[in-house]
């Protein structure tokens, strides 16, 4: 099958186009063919080596950690999902590989996709999705009438952690550019901060939760708008020496974070706030829930472009190159394939039929 694999560390041409098997299924899978995926910053983060640390894949690896799709085959023990079911999911960690024409998922990490959506727009939503929840319901515990700033309100998470937010009840500020202001308002922003002629830290101030997504300054100055007993949660400042041990890294590197994050920590510590790192997990019955509220119209996807399969390695750099308003998607199975492929066992080959 043809797919997208990391080759290579690099910051440039480390991605190929690859011709590999179709993937090996285990017990409690389902084979998808994919017919779209969504490009994220987690990629580009694979794609440059930043995260060998706490990802070290073996190499050649196929990239891409969001899809929605067809399911074609079931392993021994799936019980929720059948062949020619919808699906859309976030692999787990150690499965990424949605830049190809299949994928093989752990059961319990895919979803039925919601019906209102086309695959396209189904695709762009899991990990954002999945993360604004585990960050703002599990994390937070965000409620009605508070206060939460989202940086990057026109980014793949930040437009979904809005109109999340919005549904808990919360009062939603959020920064973004000139050009964006009006377009986060409309996705229910109720305070937008223009990052090129105001500073948040100086308008915002007794904020229950801050969202951050950039790290550096702006997560150091998102702990002084915060109220005391409020929480800074990042997907981008440094991780925390206790989520290093939950995620299994060596004591070498579990010391390692513990002076990275040291900075941090020591200021969320004297203001009395609660400063912790997430990285999100997998999770089907999360994509359920997630897959109601789109379904109800509480939250929408946003896409800013789609490209062709074909054109995967143009799609990382157009998100690379940090502009896109919502997410960008390559659509895999094109409008020519009237019907998705189907395989069937042939002893233990698979074969392709149409």
């Amino acid at each position: 099958m043809k797919a997208f694999a990391l080759t290579r560390y690099s910051k440039s041409n480390g991605v190929d186009e690859v011709d590999v098997a179709v993937p090996h299924m285990r017990d409690g899978d389902v084979l998808v063919q994919v017919c779209a995926a969504s490009v994220n910053p987690l990629d580009l983060k694979i794609r440059n080596g930043e995260l060998k640390s706490l990802l070290p894949y073996k190499l050649p690896v196929v990239l891409g950690n969001d899809l929605a799709g067809v399911v074609v085959q079931t392993g021994l023990n799936v019980q929720r999902f059948n062949p020619g079911d919808e699906v859309y999911a976030k692999p787990s960690q150690d499965r990424i590989g949605a830049f190809a024409e299949y994928i093989a998922l752990k059961e319990s990490d895919v979803a039925l996709k919601p019906k209102r959506l086309t695959m396209e727009e189904a695709s762009s939503l899991p990990l954002v999705a999945l993360t604004a929840w585990q960050a703002l319901v599990d994390t937070a515990g965000l409620r009605a009438g508070q206060k939460v700033l989202i940086h990057a309100g026109s980014g793949g998470l930040g437009t979904a952690a809005i109109q999340l937010a919005k549904y808990l009840g919360a009062t939603v500020a959020t920064t973004a550019g000139t050009n964006n202001v009006d377009w986060v308002k409309d996705l229910g922003a109720d305070i937008v901060i223009d990052y090129k002629t105001q500073d948040f830290a100086a308008v915002l101030s007794n904020y229950d939760v801050v969202l951050d997504t950039q790290g550096g300054d702006t997560l150091e100055k998102s702990l002084l708008v915060v109220k005391r007993g409020g929480k800074v949660i990042s997907v981008a400042g440094p991780p925390e020496p206790a989520f290093a041990r939950e995620f299994g890294v060596n004591w070498v590197l579990v010391q390692a974070i513990r002076g990275l994050s040291l900075r941090v920590r020591r200021k969320a510590k004297r203001r009395g706030v609660t400063y912790s790192f997430l990285f999100m997990k997998a999770s089907g019955d999360q994509l359920r829930t997630i897959g109601t509220l789109v379904d109800s119209g509480v939250i929408r996807p946003v896409i800013d472009r789609v490209f062709p399969f074909e054109s995967t390695l143009d799609a990382l750099a157009y998100v690379g190159n940090g502009r896109a308003k919502g997410k960008v998607v390559v659509s895999v199975v094109t409008p020519r394939d009237e019907h998705p492929v189907r395989l069937r066992l042939v002893g233990n080959r698979i074969a392709i039929r149409r």
